[in-house]
């Protein structure tokens, strides 16, 4: 029977160490305490059902003690580390220039660039990196300080994992709940001393590696290093994007399988050479303790050593541990020793995977063994359990499901196990026996090669990317279906009935495998129905919103969409699973709404109406009807007075709460934060004017545009509004007092118009610049001048004249475009 007897304290202790760490409203001890009433409830439920068992109360009340200790230890931790990230996160919420010492804990990343045309399709790696620092000692105007924490650097300089480096640069606030403490943009990054002990091996290993597979093929210097080390730098972003269609990324993060492999082979090895207990004991655990080095203490890496100390430690003493107990002992210890590994989605997801194998695999496999033989059975078990426990929190990271990981598992299976061996034999031969680790790598090229193919074929077929409902919301209606799904198959019997047919069918042919089935009798019609219903069930879930709301086939991560409205504007930057930031509506008529009907948003946190002009206002209607707005912002100069005043009688009417934006101040719309960089110029200040559609009108409403920065899960995004001459040259002119720098994307002024700030350009330097406007326009937008000034600081240009609707997504550090 399983021991779930740790298990209460281990969900305590992870939904303690969540809220302690999340934003400050869910760190106060009035939620700690419910919390606490919550379980101490729940032990007088389990003391209560014990009632005339006397023997059971106490080990329930020993349970409940338990978990409370979890608890208030797991609570205690984060609040000591917070109290070390204090420094950190009041600096960075001045914005303060700052000098860090400390040691590089995350592999440098790159950060994008350059967008290539057609499809969905990744910015390749530009100059900058992102990494993750420790932090020790932080020094801000002269003052320096301990520090404990992690700070988020992007950087030009690269430097290696484990190094002691110097960093400078300006400091701003992390994401709520984020794992580090604090961003910088760092202007200097200096070391001060390599990698020492065993990360310079473990570094020495891996860059031997990736110079020995060098010269294989685009598969296999992505693959060989991803199987064997969990390096993924190399990896072709085709293969990149195929192996996270079709569920099989697992293989390029090193996790629970990876150990298993090693400790499978290292115990045949020491098997073979006759070793005793305990020194298989101690060879293991060695190379379980290299391997951590070796790959990186990534939060599945983490769950995957711990459990496998624990096996080894029941081993030594002759008791072997079982793997319920053990993944909710090693829960509870990295969640105290790291809180922020429950806000983790690598971590949730590697214990998801092992509580699905350990409690589903078993009675999935003989319920099926009837079926197919017990080898199959098994076989088809590991995956559709794994994915059965994944896939709840998969939907979270991007609402979408596949039909194709199952099977793309099942056939990728058996290439894992001669990649991961020879990928990581190559490893040790690759620093002092190069041609060696050379024809080894070229032999574990062979099994990644199958898996890519594998992975191609899969993500090529239909069904391989379904949509479904996004958030907790679509998480919960999937895990709803997969348990329905469980439930009929478990109560199914095997006995007679489909079973029998089935082998019947395999043995004796069709004909009478159809007579089988129909003396089978009234239990197996009613299994019969009930799979039907369960299937037409989710078949409608994920094809009825398909039919529904036709348009652009945009991935269900997007994070910014240009609408294309005609000549206007339309921007949309998602906030929520159905909610979103919008920032124009375009002109008259229904584009915009239809727009948002197609992204699915049904609530906007923020509408801002950069200015009054038609092609900004107009299709005001379309965007409330059926939508619930919570705020709108607007434009403080209510010039043209007609669109003005109807732009506002409309809002009202909608019972839309309206006021008139002002430069400097912020606010959150549901995952993004917002602020208002310029609304209006000073009085004193002549404005450029500018018409509804043309390069001049005089009634001064574009250099009153709103322009908003606004950071969304991965994007710093600034929207320029109708800006001219004067407004833009204003917005410089704050931003250099600011000491503000370059961004991810921009909207630029006025569709692309001629009149753009090359300073302006330069300072914001984005990745991608977005450009909307009208195809065929008679204003002649965007102009040779406006698309050369941004292709020119490096972005990519992309315009809805061009593509029309269009997203940007963010996939593992890199820009995406989608629908173009």
């Amino acid at each position: 029977m399983t021991d779930l007897r740790l298990a209460p304290a281990a969900l305590a202790t992870w939904v303690a160490a969540w809220l302690v760490t999340g934003p400050a409203s869910l760190r106060t001890w009035p939620v700690l305490l419910g919390l606490g009433v919550a379980l101490v409830v729940a032990a007088g439920a389990v003391v209560a059902a014990s009632a005339g068992r006397g023997d059971l109360r106490p080990a329930a009340l020993a349970h409940a003690l338990f978990a409370s200790a979890c608890l208030l230890t797991v609570v205690a931790s984060a609040h000591v580390q917070l109290a070390g990230r204090a420094p950190l996160e009041r600096l960075a919420a001045a914005g303060a220039v700052v000098t860090m010492t400390g040691t590089v804990v995350a592999q440098p990343e790159p950060v994008t660039t350059r967008l290539p045309s057609g499809g969905l399709g990744a910015i390749g790696p530009g100059p900058e990196v992102r990494w993750v620092l420790a932090a020790r000692v932080v020094s801000a105007r002269g003052v320096a300080t301990p520090a404990g924490g992690h700070v988020q650097v992007t950087s030009t300089a690269v430097p290696r994992y484990g190094a002691f480096v110097t960093v400078t640069g300006r400091s701003r606030p992390a994401d709520p709940g984020a794992a580090e403490a604090a961003r910088v943009a760092a202007t200097r990054v200096a070391q001060t001393a390599p990698p020492a002990g065993l990360l310079r091996v473990a570094d020495t290993l891996s860059t031997s590696l990736l110079a020995v597979t060098a010269d294989l093929s685009p598969q296999g210097r992505g693959l060989v290093p991803g199987a064997a080390i969990g390096d993924t730098s190399r990896l072709p972003p085709d293969i990149a994007d195929a192996l996270r269609t079709t569920g099989l990324t697992h293989i390029t993060a090193v996790s629970g399988s990876h150990f298993a492999i090693v400790v499978a082979v290292l115990t045949g090895l020491c098997a073979t050479a006759r070793m005793p207990r305990a020194a298989r004991v101690g060879v293991l655990a060695v190379a379980a303790a290299g391997f951590v080095v070796l790959v990186r203490p990534e939060p599945s890496v983490l769950r995957a050593a711990v459990m496998t100390a624990f096996a080894l430690a029941g081993t030594a003493i002759g008791r072997p541990s079982q793997a319920v107990p053990a993944l909710a002992a090693t829960a509870v210890g990295l969640l105290v020793v790291d809180p922020w590994l429950s806000r983790s989605f690598g971590f949730a997801l590697s214990a998801a995977a092992t509580a699905g194998l350990v409690l589903l695999v078993a009675p999935l496999g003989r319920r099926l063994e009837p079926w197919i033989g017990r080898v199959p059975a098994f076989a088809l078990a590991v995956p559709v359990a794994a994915q059965a426990a994944c896939g709840p929190i998969l939907v979270l990271l991007s609402p979408s499901v596949s039909a194709v990981t199952v099977p793309a598992n099942l056939l990728a299976a058996p290439a894992l196990v001669p990649a991961t061996v020879l990928g990581l034999v190559a490893t040790l031969f690759a620093p002092w026996a190069p041609p060696v680790a050379h024809a080894v790598a070229w032999a574990a090229s062979g099994a990644t090669w199958w898996i890519a193919q594998v992975a191609t074929w899969g993500a090529a077929l239909p069904g391989a990317s379904l949509p479904w409902p996004g958030g907790p919301a679509g998480a919960l209606l999937l895990a709803a279906v997969t348990l329905s799904g469980f439930w009929v198959v478990l109560r199914a019997s095997p006995r007679r009935g489909w079973p029998d047919a089935w082998r019947h069918a395999a043995r004796s042919g069709l004909r009478r495998a159809i007579a089988a089935r129909r003396r089978s009798g009234a239990r197996a019609r009613l299994l019969a129905l009930a799979v039907v219903v369960a299937v037409a069930a989710t078949a409608a879930c994920v094809a009825v919103p398909r039919v529904l709301r036709p348009g652009p086939e945009l991935p269900g991560d997007w994070q910014v969409v240009a609408c294309d409205v005609g000549q206007g504007d339309g921007l949309v930057l998602r906030t929520g699973t159905r909610s979103a930031v919008v920032i124009d509506v375009g002109p008259d008529g229904d584009a915009a709404g239809r727009c948002l009907d197609d992204l699915g948003i049904t609530r906007v946190d923020l509408l801002v109406l950069s200015h009054f002009h038609a092609d900004h206002v107009g299709g005001l209607p379309a965007v409330l009807s059926g939508r619930q707005v919570d705020v709108a912002l607007v434009s403080p100069l209510a010039v043209p007075d007609a669109n003005a005043a109807w732009a506002v009688a409309r809002l009202e009417e909608a019972g839309v709460p309206v006021r008139a934006a002002s430069a400097g101040e912020t606010g959150t719309a549901g995952t993004a934060r917002w602020e208002v960089l310029l609304a209006g110029l000073d009085d004193e200040r002549p404005s450029s004017g500018g018409g509804e559609g043309g390069e001049a009108g005089g009634d001064g409403a574009n250099d009153a545009s709103v322009a908003l920065a606004v950071r969304t899960a991965d994007l710093d995004v600034v929207l320029l509004g109708d800006l001219e001459d004067a407004g833009q040259e204003a917005l410089l002119a704050g931003l250099l007092r600011r000491g503000a720098g370059a961004v991810d994307v921009v909207k630029v002024a006025h569709h692309g118009s001629r009149v753009q700030s090359p300073g302006l350009a330069e300072l914001l330097s984005p990745a991608v610049a977005i450009v909307s406007s009208g195809e065929g326009n008679t204003y002649g937008h965007p102009t040779d001048i406006a698309i050369g000034l941004y292709e020119g600081v490096g972005a990519a240009v992309v315009r809805t004249d061009e593509c029309g609707t269009f997203a940007l997504v963010v996939r593992e550090g890199q820009i995406g475009l989608a629908g173009c």
